[in-house]
Protein backbone atom coordinates (compact mmCIF):
# COMPACT_ATOMS: atom_id res chain seq x y z
CA UNK A 1 0.00 0.00 0.00
CA UNK A 2 1.15 3.34 -0.70
CA UNK A 3 2.07 5.85 2.27
CA UNK A 4 -0.47 9.14 2.26
CA UNK A 5 2.23 12.04 2.28
CA UNK A 6 1.18 14.43 5.35
CA UNK A 7 -0.20 17.87 4.59
CA UNK A 8 2.45 20.80 4.33
CA UNK A 9 3.78 21.89 7.54
CA UNK A 10 2.26 25.85 8.15
CA UNK A 11 5.32 27.96 10.27
CA UNK A 12 3.81 31.02 11.81
CA UNK A 13 6.78 33.25 12.35
CA UNK A 14 7.12 36.36 14.33
CA UNK A 15 9.73 38.80 14.42
CA UNK A 16 11.87 40.07 17.47
CA UNK A 17 11.25 43.54 18.40
CA UNK A 18 11.31 46.78 16.30
CA UNK A 19 10.47 44.28 13.22
CA UNK A 20 7.21 43.34 11.15
CA UNK A 21 6.82 40.47 9.21
CA UNK A 22 8.33 41.72 6.10
CA UNK A 23 11.38 39.86 8.05
CA UNK A 24 10.12 36.33 6.70
CA UNK A 25 9.21 37.50 3.45
CA UNK A 26 12.01 35.73 1.32
CA UNK A 27 12.05 32.74 3.90
CA UNK A 28 9.41 31.03 1.81
CA UNK A 29 11.75 30.77 -1.54
CA UNK A 30 14.35 29.43 1.01
CA UNK A 31 12.44 26.48 2.28
CA UNK A 32 11.81 23.24 1.37
CA UNK A 33 8.25 22.43 -0.76
CA UNK A 34 6.32 20.94 2.26
CA UNK A 35 7.33 23.79 4.89
CA UNK A 36 4.67 26.91 4.27
CA UNK A 37 6.27 29.94 5.57
CA UNK A 38 3.55 32.86 7.07
CA UNK A 39 4.82 35.80 8.88
CA UNK A 40 2.54 36.83 11.34
CA UNK A 41 1.98 40.47 12.43
CA UNK A 42 0.57 42.47 15.18
CA UNK A 43 -1.96 44.72 14.49
CA UNK A 44 -0.81 48.55 13.85
CA UNK A 45 1.70 47.12 11.81
CA UNK A 46 3.09 45.60 8.67
CA UNK A 47 0.23 43.41 6.89
CA UNK A 48 -2.31 44.75 9.66
CA UNK A 49 -1.25 48.71 9.76
CA UNK A 50 -4.86 50.22 9.63
CA UNK A 51 -5.84 48.12 12.84
CA UNK A 52 -5.98 49.22 16.22
CA UNK A 53 -2.90 48.34 18.69
CA UNK A 54 -3.54 46.12 20.94
CA UNK A 55 -2.66 47.38 24.66
CA UNK A 56 -0.50 44.81 26.62
CA UNK A 57 1.09 41.42 26.64
CA UNK A 58 -2.72 39.35 26.85
CA UNK A 59 -4.32 41.53 24.18
CA UNK A 60 -1.47 41.80 21.80
CA UNK A 61 -1.44 37.32 22.25
CA UNK A 62 -4.99 37.00 21.64
CA UNK A 63 -5.11 39.37 18.61
CA UNK A 64 -1.82 37.76 17.09
CA UNK A 65 -3.25 34.33 17.88
CA UNK A 66 -6.38 35.77 15.79
CA UNK A 67 -4.80 34.92 12.31
CA UNK A 68 -3.02 31.65 12.68
CA UNK A 69 -6.70 30.77 14.23
CA UNK A 70 -8.67 31.42 10.79
CA UNK A 71 -5.25 29.62 8.78
CA UNK A 72 -5.73 27.01 10.88
CA UNK A 73 -9.79 26.75 10.59
CA UNK A 74 -9.63 27.37 6.89
CA UNK A 75 -7.33 25.01 6.21
CA UNK A 76 -8.50 21.70 8.11
CA UNK A 77 -11.42 22.36 6.03
CA UNK A 78 -9.61 21.28 3.15
CA UNK A 79 -6.94 19.17 4.51
CA UNK A 80 -7.37 16.81 7.68
CA UNK A 81 -4.63 16.47 9.88
CA UNK A 82 -3.28 20.24 9.34
CA UNK A 83 0.52 20.47 10.82
CA UNK A 84 1.47 23.83 12.15
CA UNK A 85 4.54 25.29 13.76
CA UNK A 86 5.62 28.41 14.94
CA UNK A 87 9.13 30.07 15.36
CA UNK A 88 9.90 33.86 17.00
CA UNK A 89 13.35 34.77 17.20
CA UNK A 90 14.21 37.69 20.24
CA UNK A 91 11.52 39.69 21.59
CA UNK A 92 9.16 37.45 18.92
CA UNK A 93 10.74 34.10 20.99
CA UNK A 94 8.10 34.62 23.62
CA UNK A 95 5.04 35.64 21.83
CA UNK A 96 5.49 32.42 19.33
CA UNK A 97 5.03 29.92 22.54
CA UNK A 98 2.34 32.57 24.03
CA UNK A 99 0.47 32.83 20.71
CA UNK A 100 1.08 29.13 20.13
CA UNK A 101 -0.72 28.07 23.32
CA UNK A 102 -3.59 30.52 22.71
CA UNK A 103 -3.90 28.81 19.53
CA UNK A 104 -4.45 25.38 21.28
CA UNK A 105 -7.02 26.64 23.53
CA UNK A 106 -8.54 27.62 20.78
CA UNK A 107 -8.50 25.05 18.29
CA UNK A 108 -7.86 21.96 19.84
CA UNK A 109 -4.92 21.47 17.82
CA UNK A 110 -1.22 21.03 18.99
CA UNK A 111 2.13 22.38 16.85
CA UNK A 112 4.50 20.14 15.86
CA UNK A 113 6.90 22.32 17.93
CA UNK A 114 7.49 25.62 18.36
CA UNK A 115 11.09 27.01 17.70
CA UNK A 116 12.47 29.98 20.17
CA UNK A 117 15.90 31.80 18.81
CA UNK A 118 17.88 34.08 20.15
CA UNK A 119 15.38 34.68 23.44
CA UNK A 120 16.03 34.08 27.05
CA UNK A 121 12.64 32.81 29.39
CA UNK A 122 10.45 35.58 30.68
CA UNK A 123 11.48 35.22 34.24
CA UNK A 124 15.14 35.82 33.82
CA UNK A 125 14.08 38.88 31.76
CA UNK A 126 14.45 42.27 33.20
CA UNK A 127 11.48 43.77 34.64
CA UNK A 128 10.70 47.28 33.63
CA UNK A 129 10.75 49.90 30.61
CA UNK A 130 13.97 51.50 30.21
CA UNK A 131 14.43 52.64 26.41
CA UNK A 132 11.80 55.09 26.64
CA UNK A 133 14.66 57.04 28.41
CA UNK A 134 16.95 56.27 26.10
CA UNK A 135 17.56 59.68 23.58
CA UNK A 136 17.05 59.07 20.07
CA UNK A 137 20.99 58.84 18.69
CA UNK A 138 21.82 55.89 20.91
CA UNK A 139 19.08 53.67 20.82
CA UNK A 140 19.88 54.08 16.50
CA UNK A 141 23.37 53.45 17.54
CA UNK A 142 22.23 50.09 20.16
CA UNK A 143 20.45 49.25 16.75
CA UNK A 144 23.22 49.02 14.32
CA UNK A 145 25.59 47.43 16.38
CA UNK A 146 23.53 44.66 17.09
CA UNK A 147 23.39 44.06 13.20
CA UNK A 148 19.33 43.18 12.68
CA UNK A 149 18.28 46.26 10.63
CA UNK A 150 19.56 47.07 7.30
CA UNK A 151 21.96 50.63 7.39
CA UNK A 152 19.42 51.85 4.93
CA UNK A 153 16.71 52.05 7.35
CA UNK A 154 18.56 53.64 10.01
CA UNK A 155 19.71 56.53 7.53
CA UNK A 156 16.65 57.36 6.46
CA UNK A 157 14.99 60.00 9.21
CA UNK A 158 11.37 59.00 8.42
CA UNK A 159 11.92 55.08 8.50
CA UNK A 160 14.51 55.83 11.65
CA UNK A 161 11.62 57.21 13.13
CA UNK A 162 9.01 54.85 12.96
CA UNK A 163 11.46 51.82 13.67
CA UNK A 164 12.17 53.64 17.17
CA UNK A 165 8.53 54.13 17.75
CA UNK A 166 8.16 50.49 17.59
CA UNK A 167 11.36 49.76 19.70
CA UNK A 168 10.06 51.58 22.72
CA UNK A 169 6.29 49.95 21.49
CA UNK A 170 7.80 46.42 21.76
CA UNK A 171 10.02 47.14 25.48
CA UNK A 172 6.54 48.13 26.77
CA UNK A 173 5.15 44.86 26.12
CA UNK A 174 8.78 42.97 27.14
CA UNK A 175 8.43 44.79 30.31
CA UNK A 176 5.51 42.51 30.79
CA UNK A 177 7.18 39.22 30.13
CA UNK A 178 8.86 38.95 33.97
CA UNK A 179 5.56 39.19 35.30
CA UNK A 180 2.92 38.37 32.69
CA UNK A 181 4.61 35.79 30.84
CA UNK A 182 6.70 33.92 33.47
CA UNK A 183 4.41 30.95 33.99
CA UNK A 184 4.26 29.67 30.49
CA UNK A 185 3.86 26.43 30.60
CA UNK A 186 3.48 24.04 27.34
CA UNK A 187 2.82 20.59 26.55
CA UNK A 188 4.34 20.35 23.02
CA UNK A 189 7.97 19.87 21.78
CA UNK A 190 10.66 22.92 21.87
CA UNK A 191 13.65 24.04 19.64
CA UNK A 192 15.69 26.18 20.90
CA UNK A 193 18.29 27.95 18.58
CA UNK A 194 21.31 29.88 20.42
CA UNK A 195 24.37 31.68 18.56
CA UNK A 196 27.51 31.16 20.37
CA UNK A 197 28.77 34.90 20.13
CA UNK A 198 25.31 36.72 20.60
CA UNK A 199 25.73 38.96 24.04
CA UNK A 200 21.85 39.33 24.68
CA UNK A 201 21.02 35.73 24.88
CA UNK A 202 23.93 33.31 24.87
CA UNK A 203 23.24 29.78 24.96
CA UNK A 204 23.54 28.43 28.76
CA UNK A 205 20.41 31.60 29.18
CA UNK A 206 18.73 30.20 26.27
CA UNK A 207 18.51 26.89 27.35
CA UNK A 208 16.80 27.39 29.97
CA UNK A 209 13.49 27.79 28.28
CA UNK A 210 13.22 23.92 28.81
CA UNK A 211 11.19 24.00 32.01
CA UNK A 212 8.51 25.86 29.86
CA UNK A 213 7.39 22.36 28.53
CA UNK A 214 7.06 19.05 29.77
CA UNK A 215 7.32 17.69 26.22
CA UNK A 216 11.09 16.84 24.58
CA UNK A 217 13.33 19.82 23.71
CA UNK A 218 15.92 20.07 21.18
CA UNK A 219 19.18 22.51 21.91
CA UNK A 220 21.13 24.05 18.83
CA UNK A 221 23.86 25.90 19.07
CA UNK A 222 24.95 28.37 15.91
CA UNK A 223 28.12 30.57 15.13
CA UNK A 224 27.14 34.06 15.28
CA UNK A 225 25.95 37.20 16.85
CA UNK A 226 22.05 38.12 18.18
CA UNK A 227 20.53 37.93 14.82
CA UNK A 228 22.52 34.54 13.44
CA UNK A 229 19.32 32.73 13.29
CA UNK A 230 17.38 34.99 10.85
CA UNK A 231 20.44 36.45 8.93
CA UNK A 232 21.08 32.73 7.60
CA UNK A 233 17.49 31.38 7.10
CA UNK A 234 18.21 28.28 5.07
CA UNK A 235 20.58 27.16 8.16
CA UNK A 236 17.26 27.86 10.43
CA UNK A 237 14.49 26.08 7.92
CA UNK A 238 16.45 23.20 7.83
CA UNK A 239 16.82 22.66 11.42
CA UNK A 240 13.11 22.80 11.53
CA UNK A 241 12.51 20.68 8.90
CA UNK A 242 14.82 17.89 10.30
CA UNK A 243 12.74 18.51 13.94
CA UNK A 244 9.22 18.37 11.90
CA UNK A 245 9.92 15.58 9.46
CA UNK A 246 7.20 12.72 10.70
CA UNK A 247 9.24 10.40 8.63
CA UNK A 248 12.02 11.46 11.46
CA UNK A 249 12.42 10.97 15.56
Amino acid sequence: MQSVPSPPLRLYCFPHAGATSLVYRAWQAQSEPHLLVRGVDAPGRGTRRRERKAAGFHALVRSMAEPVVADLLAERERTPGVRWATFGHSFGATMALAVAAEVVRQVGAAPERAVLSAAIPPRLQRPGTLLDSVPDEELLARTAADGGTPSAVLADPTMSRILLRMLREDDAVRAEFAEEASGLRVDFPLTLIAARQDVHAPPEKVWQWSPCTSAPVRRVAIDGGHFAAVQRPKETLTTIVDDTDPGKG
